[in-house]
């Protein structure tokens, strides 16, 4: 199919390499984002060798790496702090880094800038308040109650997909899985040179996102889903991480002290096993597969959809033939890491029995290696 009048909802980092790939394409492609400043938190995000691959097909590779700092393994630490393995990431873009920590404003930033030079069209502050499919277009009429029909529609609008709701009604809903991160940047050390996580009930992580700044991300039981006051937020992450047992995660909580600084999230995950399209609109990323960032590669996985998707929109002449062509290709390797990455976390929780982490992050090196 050629020269389509797409819309995607959502302008997250699925939203935008969609945009991407499809204007480079040839397709007539609006973004709609809800959030009328389009802004992003200020922690961190873990971009793995499967993404810089991604990035190198999408022609964003030079910026990408030019806005964060590359590392090429992962630490692995016992809950005393004692480090017992050292997993090196293999490269899968030649001349480039194996794995790379950047801000997610950073990283936000290049893809809306390309989004926008790529002659995409972003709407900001509205959402898709009704979308009728009518077999050979869909009507969208937007919360401004402005109007319009496109060929396809693609939701990429995250693990509580609207779009998702509209058009499966019946889908299983995100579950909480009984434990929540806690996000937080730092000054780098400059001998940080590695992703380091540290096991047990409480996990956490080091991961370098430029010359100056890391984030540590903390990942705790928390079963009752309870909700933190903002003016409380640094005093609750403090007490969290006082309470792990390595030193070198202890010996950070006197410097969490802005409030506004941490980054609170419960954890919950779904995956969608039927189809991930009804008729002209299918969905991306987390609105399909929301995964805990045990593995950290919720964002990797939505971008490799986007790439999936817009080659097989150009390959096949009916959108059912895309959108199967396309589930097809991911299904099993974005299950793999939904699955894998919360049978770490109900590990960490007693759920499950205990999860390896140097073993599976090994896995998960060699899985997402494999071809998208």
């Amino acid at each position: 199919m050629k020269k389509l009048k797409i819309l995607i909802i959502g302008g997250g980092i699925g939203g935008l390499t969609s945009a991407i790939a499809l204007r480079r394409d040839g397709h007539d492609v609006t973004v709609i984002e809800k959030d009328p400043d389009w802004a992003v938190y200020g922690v961190g995000i873990i971009q793995q060798a499967n993404v810089i691959r991604a990035m190198k097909q999408l022609d964003l590779l030079e910026d990408y790496v030019a806005s964060g700092v590359p590392f090429d393994k992962v630490a692995v630490h016992m809950p005393d702090g004692t480090q017992v393995a050292v997993i090196p990431i293999p490269p899968l873009v030649e001349g480039y880094p194996a794995s790379m920590g950047i801000g997610r404003p950073a990283l936000h930033k290049i893809l809306g800038e390309r989004t926008v030079a790529d002659g995409a069209e972003v709407r900001l502050g509205i959402t898709a308040k009704e979308i009728d499919d009518r077999d050979d277009q869909v009507r969208v009429r937007f919360s401004d109650d402005s109007e319009d029909s496109y060929d396809l529609v693609i939701g990429a609008d995250g693990v509580y997909s609207d779009t998702r709701g509209q058009i499966m009604p019946d889908a299983p809903r995100p579950e909480f899985t009984g434990q929540a991160v806690w996000r937080y940047n730092f000054p780098r050390p400059a001998d940080l040179d590695a992703l380091h996580a540290y096991n047990g009930p409480i996990g956490a992580g080091l991961v370098p996102i430029n010359e100056d700044l890391m984030y540590m991300y903390v990942t705790t039981p928390e079963p009752d889903k309870p909700r933190y006051d903002n003016d409380k937020l640094a005093q609750s992450m403090r007490e969290k991480v006082i309470g792990h047992t390595a030193p070198q995660i202890r010996e950070l909580a006197a410097q969490i002290t802005d409030n506004d600084g941490v980054v609170y999230r419960p954890l919950e995950a779904m995956m969608l096993y039927g189809a991930w399209h009804s008729g002209r609109v299918v969905l991306l990323g987390d609105a399909v597969h929301a995964t805990t960032p045990h593995l950290g590669q919720g964002a990797g996985m939505a971008i490799e959809d986007s790439i999936v998707l817009a080659e097989e929109i150009a390959a096949h002449d009916t959108p059912e033939d895309a959108f199967m062509a396309y589930r097809d290709r991911r299904f099993e390797r974005c299950k793999y890491i939904v699955e894998s990455s919360l049978a770490i976390c109900h590990g960490q929780l007693g759920k499950g029995p205990p999860v390896d982490n140097a073993k599976a992050t090994a896995e998960m090196f060699a899985v997402t290696a494999e071809p998208i």
